[in-house]
């Protein structure tokens, strides 16, 4: 049945080449070593085309193993600016003055419904994830989702469940996992170079706040009530949506309704390593112990470690783990070893301790795909590291601990932190 399935699929994708024709590269002026002819590559669909998207964009084109053919955003200036963008590059690389590939679409329900489409990359805010991901999985498509998986545990489970269902395969953004600083970090941590590991500690911003935003005229452009999605109605704000000549990334990440504050946003990438390190990609934790206000939490597993979540002051970002025989310090780019500073150095060959290899986030995923297996970061992953921060926000917003059952995803003896795990959702995208 699976030899058949990849065969099917195989045959799927060379004729979807054929009827999006648009796409005709001659093999001849892209040709060369390396070269894989159009029929041959994935077909994307980007939904979400604001400030992530132009560097998932660059680095999907630039495995030359996929192309896009379609981009969805709900504000037309971010979507025409993401499809010329595209454009251009497919016309630069043909060596041509025009070039049309990508087209525009402002309900992702449209794009989904293309059977051309393989695969989608969901790069929208964090509000949308479940509802985009569900729809993608039943509408046959593999899923490249940013992180934090889901703005709530209940969405996140549901993004699991669809993707099981559909057969799907199902990368989270969290792309760290795809590093070398922070993939030698977690063998040395498993390998046992530092000891029996104790403690954790992850240094990233706080919770998001609630709605305290004034309304501003509505662009031209821009379908507000689609942008909301799910959510109850909220007035329009700039910094929620920014146009195209705003510097700063917008900011409705830091606010309850539709994202998680810095606790999801950089902590969906270091509480991923702790996860990783600590061999906790199916589980979590069993308690956050809540101190007071600016001080933190500590999140107890039931083998006895203790990851503790310290709002970033003036360090950059980091994960840092402490065992009985020493510590590894990791961030972007930087990896530290206490008290050997050379045990950062220490080689450690392909698959040791259990830990998946991958240099390149973006073909680990499109390897995935050809081979209907699972990637370095898959949909159960990135939805228990985003249960890890999600739990500590519901800590945050209600000022005391919790008790956590990993295994039924409850949190116990307590209704009002029970029924933050989810939320409530506009019947059209309830998940």
């Amino acid at each position: 049945m699976e030899s058949s399935q990849k065969l099917k699929r195989r045959d799927f994708i060379k004729a979807s080449a054929v009827v999006a024709s648009f796409f005709i590269v001659p093999r001849h002026v892209l040709g060369g070593k390396g070269y894989m002819p159009p029929s041959d590559k994935i077909n994307l669909g980007f939904i979400g085309c604001g400030r992530q998207s132009g560097g998932l964009r660059n680095r999907f084109l630039g495995t030359s193993q996929a192309q896009i053919v379609a981009a969805s955003d709900v504000y037309k200036v971010k979507q025409q600016h993401f499809v010329d963008a595209t454009n251009k590059w497919y016309a630069e690389k043909a060596g041509k003055d025009a070039y049309t590939s990508a087209v525009g679409i402002e309900d992702f329900r449209e794009l989904l419904s293309r059977k051309d489409i393989d695969a989608v990359v969901i790069a929208s805010p964090d509000h949308w994830h479940a509802a985009m991901a569900v729809k993608a999985a039943e509408a046959g498509k593999d899923i490249y989702c940013e992180k934090p998986l889901a703005l709530t545990v209940k969405e996140g489970r549901a993004m699991v469940n669809a993707t099981h269902k559909h057969n799907r395969v199902f990368q989270t953004g969290s792309m760290q996992r795809s590093a070398k600083e922070f993939r030698q970090a977690v063998q040395l941590v498993r390998s046992g170079a530092i000891g029996e590991v104790k403690k954790v500690y992850v240094n990233v911003g706080g919770p998001p706040k609630i709605w305290d935003l004034q309304e501003e005229t509505l662009p031209d452009g821009l379908n507000w009530d689609l942008w909301m999605g799910p959510n109850t109605s909220r007035p329009f704000n700039n910094v929620l949506a920014p146009d195209m000549q705003a510097t700063f990334w917008p900011k409705w990440r830091d606010y309850r309704d539709f994202g998680g504050g810095g606790m999801t946003d950089w902590g969906a990438h270091m509480f991923d390593i702790a996860q990783w390190g600590l061999g906790m990609d199916q589980s979590g934790p069993s308690e956050i112990v809540y101190s007071e206000p600016g001080k933190g939490l500590i999140y107890k597993y039931a083998n006895g470690v203790e990851v503790i979540h310290r709002p970033v002051q003036d360090s950059k970002q980091h994960c840092h783990f402490v065992g009985t025989d020493g510590e590894v310090w990791v961030a972007r780019g930087e990896i530290r070893t206490m008290p050997d500073a050379s045990l950062k150095d220490k080689i450690f060959s392909d698959g040791v301790h259990g830990v998946y290899i991958s240099d390149n986030h973006y073909t680990d995923f499109l390897e995935a795909i050809r081979k209907r297996k699972p990637p370095i970061c898959d949909v159960e992953t990135g939805h228990r590291t985003s249960s890890v921060c999600n739990l500590g926000n519901i800590a945050y917003q209600l000022g005391r601990s919790l008790k956590w059952n990993p295994v039924k995803e409850e949190i116990e003896k307590d209704k009002d932190a029970a029924k933050l795990l989810g939320r409530e959702m506009r019947k059209e995208w309830r998940v």
